[in-house]
């Protein structure tokens, strides 16, 4: 059991993504979200945090439950201080891929969520904020 509301998982490996999938999942499933809905959020997870790994050489998650009115939600923040990502609106383009990852890309992982926020310039690392709500 999860007892905090907030926290930081560091991920810098392979085994830290799937680290990070295991907590979201104990997290979204004390929280209330529905079995479909914790499918989606962690499968954005592998994808944002497999890209922290493979593009941005390593970084963080900060993980929040959240509450506005009668829902709850879970945000997550994935940090990293890599190159940043030179072609936002190319990077957001439904089935553009570097080649390696899930094939989701940001723009499946967006489709995934409630809300999906990109900041990223070259030589300033890249943040992504997501939130699912129950």
């Amino acid at each position: 059991m999860i007892t905090d509301k907030s926290g930081t998982c560091p991920i810098r490996s392979e085994q830290d993504v799937v680290l990070s999938r295991q907590l979201v999942r104990r997290i979204a499933q004390q929280h209330g979200l529905r079995l479909v809905d914790q499918t989606k959020l962690v499968t954005a997870v592998s994808e944002l945090a497999r890209n922290a790994v493979i593009y941005g050489k390593g970084g963080d998650m900060d993980w929040s439950v959240i509450d506005s009115g009668a829902r709850t939600g879970v945000r997550l923040v994935f940090r990293d201080n890599g190159p940043g990502i030179p072609d936002i609106k190319q990077a957001m383009t439904d089935g553009w891929t570097s080649g390696s990852g899930l094939g989701l890309g940001l723009a499946g992982a967006k489709r995934l969520v409630d809300e999906f926020e990109l900041q990223s310039a070259p030589g300033e690392g890249t943040r992504i904020t997501i939130i699912k709500w129950n």
